[in-house]
């Protein structure tokens, strides 16, 4: 039996065909499950406007109304959207569903304002040429022409030292890999999707602890990878 967050999810998409083809997979395997897999959760999310908290309350209920913290700031909750949108475009290549909510982004004139107005000039991309550009980047023939990864980043290597302190700190946050998740937790995706739930409070966190896992975790190498990223050959969404 279904439940009540992958029904609403199904609904919004048009049918378990549509949710599919918007999360880049397999009818039957939307078809077979019960509940929306946690690794799925941002991705449904991102093509549906069904919130995570309906989605998987078991997961996600430290966000719902009744149990949210009542001091979250709104720029701290704005800054938890941008985190989850980065997180949910750098892990897999974009769908129709999801280029076509972001072409109806709005901004103003502040940088954040003008980033949005950007991103949905940009989200005007064919669907086919956004997945195409995302697995040139990311994946590839052996390898995509970025890696992603603080362990890269910091040490010219994977699963290196820095993997080893991030998953130190996950485990004194409570924070653990879903088993249908095959990246590495440094992969910068991932980080964005922690910084999300951080900046949202939904580990029971203050902001001395999301500050924390920023300086030790993003600050010393998002930013080239974020610079590298724009520079890129294969970027053009």
């Amino acid at each position: 039996m279904r439940d009540s967050g992958l029904s609403q999810a199904i609904e919004a998409a048009g049918g378990f065909g549509a949710l599919a083809r918007a999360l880049g997979i397999a009818q039957p395997s939307v078809s077979s499950w019960s509940r929306v897999p946690a690794d799925r959760v941002a991705a449904v999310e991102s093509a549906t406007g069904v919130p995570r908290t309906a989605l998987r309350p078991d997961l996600f209920a430290a966000m719902a109304p009744e149990t949210a913290p009542s001091d979250i700031d709104p720029l701290d909750h704005a800054r938890a959207e941008e985190y989850a949108l980065l997180a949910h475009l750098l892990l897999q290549p974009p769908q129709s569903a999801t280029l076509a909510r972001l072409a109806g982004l709005r901004g103003d004139a502040t940088p954040i304002g003008m980033a949005h107005l950007d991103l949905a000039a940009a989200a005007e991309i064919p669907p086919a040429a956004a997945q195409s550009e995302h697995f040139a980047l990311f994946i590839g023939l052996g390898r995509g022409e970025l890696l992603p990864y603080g362990s890269y980043y910091l040490t010219g290597f994977l699963h290196e030292r820095p993997l080893a302190r991030l998953r130190e700190d996950l485990a004194r946050l409570g924070i653990a890999r879903s088993d249908r998740v095959h990246e590495p937790e440094d992969h910068i995706a991932i980080l964005c999707e922690i910084m999300s739930g951080l900046a949202a409070r939904r580990f029971g966190n203050d902001a001395a602890a999301e500050q924390r896992f920023f300086e030790r975790h993003l600050q010393p190498w998002a930013g080239r990878f974020f610079a590298d990223l724009e520079g890129a050959t294969s970027a053009k969404f």
